[in-house]
């Protein structure tokens, strides 16, 4: 364990910091990172977390001019509700335009968490350039070039190099290009390898994946087209969506999808996109949109061009990998009609996808009964929203081909800007089959589940909020590991507590039951047991000085299964945040003490990563995590970003499993990425 003296000297560095605190009024740290990182843990969707990380990362670095910022873009900020979005548009149309970000402070719907939020995202000043004409010339003098290089590597070797199965290089490697012309014109392109995919050598000439997109947008009546890579999002998700699922404890103010439409794909995600074109003009208040894909994704295929299930990791280091890299042919088309008013909004979306000569045919089991089978399929959707004086509903109902309805509905009442409840209901027919489907679920597929939300979020006093939910639901049809249908319930409280801008607090209780397979003490035969998970988090944010800020987390868990012992895990962390007005670097350092009993009770890392990207990863066992990360701005337009994670543990003498093992109690990982902006 050599890293204990340094990591025990990082954790407990805020004790020594006496007298130092004070009321500063600098800008806060990045609270959207911890935002997308809570979300990350929550929804445990951590490729979708990645995308909007990404997402919201463009954002950061194209902000929008507050006097100028419209609804439609103020949505596109998931942390946003609808009554933070029409507090701030009605206090500009009544009193005119901003004159500093100060006065965010006097809108009563924003509370100061919304505002920390926000703060990255707006500014006040020169306004875009969105009445520049789309000439040639224009595209060359206005538009702006970035290319990003990145390069990770593990610097202990792993079995898979050692027995010689993983067939590249032991790096990680991407290259990104992508040109803007404010926000009506994108384009770009990305070529990526995961460590242990060949770039350079007899099983490969180039990158592993590639990716392109053009993107268009606000042209008139096309209100958007992209042609290459994009993603998509309709209704609440039952039919089609791309999108990130907010997690339970944001549901309250933010639940419905507002992301309706067609957005690029730049990130290295090789799974939730389409690949072709796609198109919506805007007519008043009707849309009318379009879309058309071809790719290949992954799956063992055997002789009979049968597969079981698609393989979603992007994998492709050994042969075995390699042999299922793009077997299967997928074509998918689809539309979608949409009304949209400020207070009723109706859409109809369809798609239709298909296989090719490939036949999806899952082998047989009782609990897969239900799953699609076949090489072609059908969804329809009609998504519905109304909104009067505090009052809000919304959903979706869809029908896939086999007849089979899932839908989702919910009623939500703010009768005050400080005060606002959620009723949520769903229902997915056992029988439902949806490939792009995507909402919100306990479970990983839209499919056999029913359930009940409700929640509710006050703001009793000026700088406290209070939120709470329950989720009750059940699994009407039997699931993998749960032979018979099965019920559970999930509860969370949770008390925020903002100073000011810099300093903050909040403590969070969840507790989880679910069911699974099992035998109960003096019982011959096996039967469904529940087994529940226990959570609390304390975390402390604060700002010692303008340029140092630190932020403090405590996580226990307990998790307990009916005929077990109890388990437990606990993680001390601590971060530091240093961004001096002087120099032109910046540095965040991350040190976490774990102890937990096993995979069970394992504990999430909230750290930060390099520019534009996002990692959070779990541990289990006895050990320590130490990470820093240093961003040095070369130049106005050249900038550096580096990273160096070590994790240690003192329960064992090797880490990871299977081809990933390493003959070591330690693992350290370097990340860069140098970034040219011109």
């Amino acid at each position: 364990m050599k890293l204990l003296p340094a990591a025990a000297i990082l954790i407990v560095m805020p004790a020594v910091q006496d007298g130092l605190q004070c009321q500063v009024s600098s800008s806060p740290p990045d609270k959207w990172m911890e935002y997308v990182q809570e979300l990350s843990q929550e929804a445990e969707d951590a490729e979708r977390a990645e995308a909007l990380y990404a997402d919201l990362s463009y954002l950061s670095e194209h902000p929008f001019e507050l006097n100028q910022v419209t609804a439609g873009e103020l949505k596109r900020l998931p942390f946003l509700s609808d009554e933070h979005i029409e507090g701030l548009l009605s206090y500009r149309q009544r009193f005119g335009p901003f004159l500093t970000l100060y006065e965010l402070k006097n809108i009563r719907a924003l509370d100061f968490q919304a505002i920390n939020l926000l703060l990255p995202f707006v500014y006040i000043g020169e306004l875009p350039s969105d009445n520049i004409p789309l000439t040639l010339a224009n595209l060359s003098r206005y538009g702006k070039n970035e290319l990003q290089l990145r390069y990770d590597q593990c610097l202990q070797q792993k079995k898979g190099y050692a027995t010689g199965k993983y067939l590249g290089e032991p790096f990680y490697h991407s290259l990104h290009y992508s040109y803007a012309f404010d926000d009506r014109l994108q384009a770009g392109f990305t070529g990526e390898k995961d460590a242990g995919e060949p770039l350079l050598n007899e099983h490969s000439k180039g990158y592993d994946y590639y990716s392109a997109c053009l993107f268009l947008k606000d042209i008139s009546h096309l209100k958007s087209l992209a042609v290459g890579d994009y993603k998509l999002s309709f209704g609440q998700g039952l039919t089609a969506s791309h999108d990130f699922t907010p997690g339970r404890n944001s549901l309250v103010t933010q639940a419905e999808r507002r992301t309706n439409g067609f957005r690029r794909h730049f990130s290295a995600n090789e799974i939730d996109y389409f690949r072709g074109a796609a198109a919506t003009l805007k007519y008043g208040q009707m849309e009318y949109s379009l879309f058309y894909s071809f790719r290949h994704m992954d799956a063992a295929v055997d002789s009979n061009n049968t597969f079981a299930s698609f393989q979603t990791d992007g994998l492709h280091r050994t042969e075995r990998e390699r042999e299922k890299r793009y077997t299967v042919p997928v074509q998918t088309a689809g539309g979608n009609i949409r009304y949209a008013s400020p207070d009723l909004c109706i859409g109809l979306t369809a798609l239709s996808y298909s296989f090719g000569n490939r036949l999806m045919q899952p082998t047989p089991k009782p609990y897969n009964r239900f799953y699609f089978r076949g090489s072609n399929n059908t969804n329809i959707g009609i998504d519905y929203l109304i909104k009067r004086r505090g009052i809000k509903f919304y959903g979706e109902t869809a029908v896939s081909r086999n007849a089979a309805i899932a839908t989702l509905n919910a009623l939500q009442l703010t009768p005050a800007s400080y005060l606002s409840f959620l009723l949520l209901h769903r229902s997915y027919d056992r029988h439902y089959q949806a490939l792009y489907g995507n909402a919100f679920s306990q479970n990983s597929t839209v499919q056999n589940e029913q359930g009940i939300y409700t929640g509710f979020q006050i703001v009793p006093f000026a700088r406290w909020k209070l939120s709470a939910y329950a989720d009750l639901f059940r699994f009407p049809w039997l699931k993998y590991g749960t032979d018979a249908p099965s019920s559970g319930k999930e509860y969370m409280v949770q008390a925020d507590y903002a100073h000011n801008s810099n300093t903050t607090a909040y403590v969070r209780y969840k507790y989880k039951q679910k069911e699974k397979n099992g035998q109960a003490k003096g019982s011959p035969t096996a039967s469904i047991l529940p087994y529940a998970q226990q959570r609390i988090r304390l975390q402390f944010s604060y700002g010692v000085q303008p340029s140092l800020s630190f932020r403090t987390s405590v996580d226990g868990i307990l998790y307990k299964e009916e005929t077990q012992k109890a388990v437990k895990g606990f993680a001390l962390a601590q971060s530091i945040g240093w961004k001096p007005t002087s120099l032109p670097v910046q540095a965040d350092i991350y040190a976490a003490w774990f102890h937990t009993d096993d995979y069970n009770s394992r504990i999430s890392s909230c750290e930060k990563h390099i520019l534009y990207s996002f990692y959070t990863p779990s541990f289990y066992g006895k050990g320590i995590r130490l990470s820093v990360v240093v961003r040095w701005h070369i130049t106005k337009h050249l900038s550096l970003s580096a990273k160096i994670a070590c994790t240690g543990y003192a329960d064992r003498e090797t880490t990871g499993t299977d081809l990933e093992e390493i003959s070591e109690s330690e693992k350290t990982d370097i990340y860069t990425m140098l970034r040219w902006k011109f």
